[in-house]
Formats: structure tokens, sequence, C-alpha cells
């Protein structure tokens, strides 16, 4: 008979949680969150706020399912019993309602938080104009002040900033608004946007002004890549990292998930949280 034994760790892994929707085909929401915290060493707990599934029938377009809030309450009430000191790294994604956004914040306000991280998604394409008017007006008032760290895209930073963003400049001057506005830290996303050979995003907070730019791969959107680039800040910083530094850190990971991003039957690719493993011929 034989035993096996293991080395127990010596120093436990940072926690991070996410509150955010399932995109089913597991590109982006929830599904990107987790495989983000795997792959950069945190482990990684979730609270789900509502389930978003593309219909095939119908161009792909978003079919909405919110979470029922009882059970949103439920999640929270368990996971921030388990970890009362560990957990001190938020990330939140997608929350579907104001009702939604009421129960994360009240939460968020009940919990000591080092690093709150908002990827503030104002937009679900399966929701009616008024109710995602809505929902975004409840996120700026109850989550944006909550927020140590927000990455807007590019066109979640012209409504937060109230600026039209075209080039560089104006990403750099509405991510400083923001940060006004918020007192958080800014990764404003210009992604495509921006013309030129480079996608750049601008990181500003209190300390740091920096313009990160890598080379355009493709010409469209990849999905995920929002969700990825939010839950990789939220793991450096649940690790120690400064702002800055996570920022930087986020990029490289999202640039490297792009450029390997997964092809299905959907109009978009998905980003590949594995992106900066070393590929089998790197190791022969």
């Amino acid at each position: 008979m034989t035993t096996t034994t293991t080395t127990p760790r010596s120093v436990a892994p940072a926690l991070a949680l996410a509150i955010a929707g399932s995109e089913a085909t597991g590109g982006a929401g929830a599904q990107a969150d987790l495989k983000t915290f795997q792959e950069l060493g945190v482990f990684g707990i979730l609270s789900l706020t509502c389930i978003v599934s593309f219909d095939p029938a119908d161009d792909w377009n978003h079919r909405f399912f919110p979470v029922p809030q009882d059970v949103q309450a439920a999640q929270l009430e368990a996971i921030l019993a388990d970890y009362p000191d560990e957990l001190r790294a938020v990330k939140l994604g997608m929350q579907g309602s104001p009702e939604t956004i009421r129960t994360t914040a009240e939460a968020l306000r009940g919990h000591a938080w080092d690093h709150v991280v908002l990827d503030p998604v104002l937009i679900c394409k399966g929701q009616e104009p008024g109710h995602a008017l809505d929902t975004d007006q409840a996120l700026k008032a109850e989550l944006l002040p909550l927020a140590t760290f927000t990455t807007p895209n590019h066109f979640e930073t012209e409504q937060l900033s109230g600026m039209a963003v075209r080039t560089v400049e104006d990403l750099t001057a509405a991510a400083r608004r923001i940060h006004e506005i918020s007192g958080a830290a800014v990764l404003a996303k210009g992604g495509m946007h921006i013309e030129g050979l480079d996608a750049v995003d601008v990181f500003v907070d209190a300390d740091h002004e920096e313009v990160l730019a890598t080379p355009k791969i493709g010409d469209s959107g990849v999905s995920g890549a929002g969700c990825s680039l939010a839950a990789a800040v939220t793991a450096e910083l649940a690790k120690g990292a400064e702002p800055v530094e996570a920022a930087r850190r986020a990029k490289a990971f999202v640039t490297a998930g792009i450029a390997q991003a997964v092809e299905g039957r959907t109009p978009f690719a998905a980003l590949w949280q594995g992106g900066l493993r070393e590929t089998p011929e790197a190791g022969r």
C-alpha cells in the first residue's frame, strides 16, 4: 500500500471576491473573474448577481436573468461570515439592477476592505432602456463612492467623466476627472477606440499618471477583456501590489489573453486567461 504526502503551504493564498454576473459561454463575467484569480495565484470567491446567456437564434443577443435579492444577500452573508478578516479585496462586475446594487452596497459598507475594484458595467443589452438607466444611476450613486479603483471602458469613461474621448489626451483628462469625482484610482481603457497603432489605457491616481500602450491585436473587441482586466487588478492588489503596478500587470495579462483568444460561433472571440502561460513550443 502506498501513501501520498503533501507539503503544507508556508503562506496562505491571498483571497479575492467577485460580485458579478455569469456569462454562460465562459468568455466574460464571473467565469472570467474566477479563471483570472486562479491564474494569478489568488483564491477566488463569487457572489452571483445575474445570469446572461447569448441567444444563438437571435444574432447572439443577450438574455438577462437577475438573481433574486434574498439569494444575493444570502451569498454575501455566507461569504463575509466565513472570511471576516482575511477577505480584503473585492471586484464588482455586472450588477444588473438597482436592487442588486443596493444589496451589494449594503454588504460592502458592513465589511472592512482594503480594495474595492469597480468595473462600472453601465449597459446590459438584455435590459429595457429605462431599467438600464436606473441601474446606471444607482451604480454612480451607490458603488462609485465606495470604489478604491475603477476600470471604465471607452463608453463608461465618457459617461462617468461627462467628456468626449477621441484622443489619448482626452482619455487622460477624462481619467483625471473620474479620479477627482470618485477619489478612486482609475484605469481608463481606450482600447480600439483611440486612433493609432496602439491599444492605449491611462492610469491616474493621487500619485501617478501613466499611459499604458501595447500594439493593437486585430480590429475588433474580445469578450472578457474588461472583466479580466478588473479581476487581474483585484488579484494583484490582493497580493500586495501598488495600484499602478497592478494596472501594468493587468494590462500585460489581458494583452497576452487577447493574443490567444478562443474562437467559437459567436461574432466575437473570448479572451484566454491562460495567455501568460509558457507555450509548449517555448518549453522545448
